[in-house]
């Protein structure tokens, strides 16, 4: 494994703040180096290469990020923080823009301010990481050319079974889930076969009003409706010599199906409005995720047309059942999404490999692509962390950080108990150093001392519950405020960040716990 530099480095011209940072990074023990200016800190980090800079926002000389920029070509793989005082909507944007891991703002909260510096180093850590998780791209996009992705044994078996079927004229009907790809089965079985040189379309049927399905398969004549002002050739007859691919062929309403059964025992059509048969000569293959048997059974789908579609049947596995074709997958996908979108990802670490394997993927390979797209836009290097998995399906990165067992979360109604006093179940004790604010020249007088960790002889739950019967009698609401979001903040920080730990710290659910961080405007 690559060895990892531990070195960090501060840029900001305000001797004081670089004096207190350096304090509190050497405590923790990180070996730090100061610099006074964007352009001493620009060539220190050249030679440095550290694993992580605070950069000052607003210096003498070069902006911060002016700075920000030329150190993307001095120090690539190092982490960025940005400081400022001004937590501007452009500063925001800017950061993020010009690759900064993340910016804060002053005075720092020591507590988010050393979260942040975990959540940073690890990320370095990830960006180095040798390990058989961490991976970068495989194979080349050629050798994915039919499209399908994956060598383990179920893809494998859908393969085969396109190989038998290709060849043949045969009806075939392709089963599986919404996302498991049963149009790149239907293409592939289009270009292996004799008719490789015809058209190949697919038609979503679901997508298609019922009242112009018909006109789509079968064509129009002029004037058949209104609005038909030309006459049309429907799909069957572009399709002629070719392959017709009915996808969501379950969402076809019976009067069309009786035609589509025509079609294919007759290979004849007639447009809407005609009075003229046309012979057509097409394969026809089709595609559903809903259960046919079972429509059959309730006549929603012709039985006889089931038997004509049904006369080869493949099955897509749902990725969940193909886990060991994630790698192929991730690689293919991401040299994908390069070409198309200029996007640089081009590997990914082994936390967000882990996040992916334990997601249930109800969207499934089509889910995946856009959770990488998502991820490789948003990703500051060449490799997608798990940070960069989307925020909005944050049981990846439950998962990921939590115990196999889930812990019990007791339901917020739960009587309190309120027997005892604040002062007897809460009292304060000492730590090496207490939590406040600093990055600026007033002294931190908003928290209480009374505020301190509570003694070890109860949980974090139980100094919760104690401090929540009492505070919440209070009519003094910034007290209260302050005792539910101190406790909030150190089960946040007890829990590394994962939010389902914290609120079973406190005994109380995941929602509740969302509801105060966005009410407390929590950072961590």
């Amino acid at each position: 494994m690559t060895a990892l530099n531990t070195k960090i480095l501060l840029i900001d011209d305000d001797a004081e703040i670089r004096y207190s940072l350096d304090r509190v990074l050497s405590q923790d023990g990180h070996e730090v180096v100061a610099a006074d200016s964007g352009e001493d800190g620009i060539q220190k980090a050249k030679e440095l290469k550290p694993s992580l800079i605070f950069l000052d926002n607003r210096m003498g000389g070069i902006s911060g990020i002016e700075t920000l920029q030329h150190l993307r070509s001095a120090a690539p793989d190092s982490m960025v923080i940005l400081m400022t005082a001004y937590g501007t909507t452009q500063t925001a944007i800017e950061a993020m823009k010009h690759g900064a891991f993340d910016y804060v703002l002053k005075p720092f909260d020591l507590l988010k301010l050393k979260d942040l510096v975990r959540k940073a180093l690890k990320a370095s850590r990830d960006f180095f990481s040798d390990s058989e998780e961490s991976f970068d791209l495989l194979l080349n996009t050629a050798d994915y050319a039919e499209g399908i992705v994956g060598s383990g044994d179920k893809m494998q078996q859908v393969l085969k079974k396109v190989g038998q079927v290709a060849a043949s004229e045969a009806t075939v009907m392709i089963t599986g889930e919404s996302g498991t790809g049963k149009e790149l089965v239907a293409r592939c079985i289009h270009r292996h076969s004799h008719r490789s040189d015809g058209r190949f379309h697919a038609v979503n049927c679901a997508a298609i009003p019922e009242s112009l399905i018909e006109s789509e398969l079968f064509g129009h004549e002029k004037g058949s409706f209104t609005g038909a002002t030309d006459a049309k050739a429907g799909q069957f007859e572009l399709c002629h010599g070719g392959t017709l691919f009915l996808d969501e062929i379950g969402d076809m309403q019976l009067a069309t199906q009786t035609k589509i059964l025509r079609a294919i025992q007759e290979g004849e059509i007639q447009r809407v409005g005609a009075t003229k048969i046309k012979k057509v000569d097409v394969r026809l293959l089709a595609a559903t995720h809903k259960d046919l048997e079972g429509m059959v059974k309730d006549k929603s789908f012709r039985e006889d047309l089931y038997y004509r579609l049904n006369v080869v049947r493949i099955e897509t596995p749902a990725l969940r059942e193909r886990m060991e074709d994630l790698p192929e997958l991730i690689d293919f996908m991401l040299q994908r999404l390069s070409k198309k979108y200029g996007t640089n990802a081009s590997g990914i670490s082994k936390d967000a490999v882990q996040a992916l394997r334990h997601y249930k993927w109800p969207g499934n390979v089509r889910e995946l692509e856009n959770i990488l797209h998502s991820a490789s836009v948003v990703c500051k290097g060449k490799r997608i962390l798990l940070k960069d998995l989307p925020e909005s399906l944050p049981e990846i990165h439950e998962d990921s950080s939590s115990e196999k067992t889930t812990p019990n979360i007791p339901n917020d109604t739960v009587e309190r108990d309120e027997s005892s006093t604040l002062d007897e179940r809460l009292q304060p004790s000492v730590k090496d150093e207490k939590v406040g604010n600093f990055g600026s020249n007033e002294t931190n007088t908003s928290t209480p001392d009374n505020l301190s960790p509570p003694p070890t002889s109860i949980s974090l739950k139980e100094s919760y519950d104690i401090a929540y019967a009492h505070t919440r009698k209070l009519t003094d609401a910034n007290l209260l405020e302050l005792v539910e979001k101190e406790m909030i903040q150190r089960s946040l920080t007890e829990s590394g960040g994962n939010q389902v730990k914290a609120s079973a710290l406190l005994g109380i659910t995941r929602a509740t716990l969302r509801k105060r961080i966005d009410a407390y405007s929590i950072r961590y």
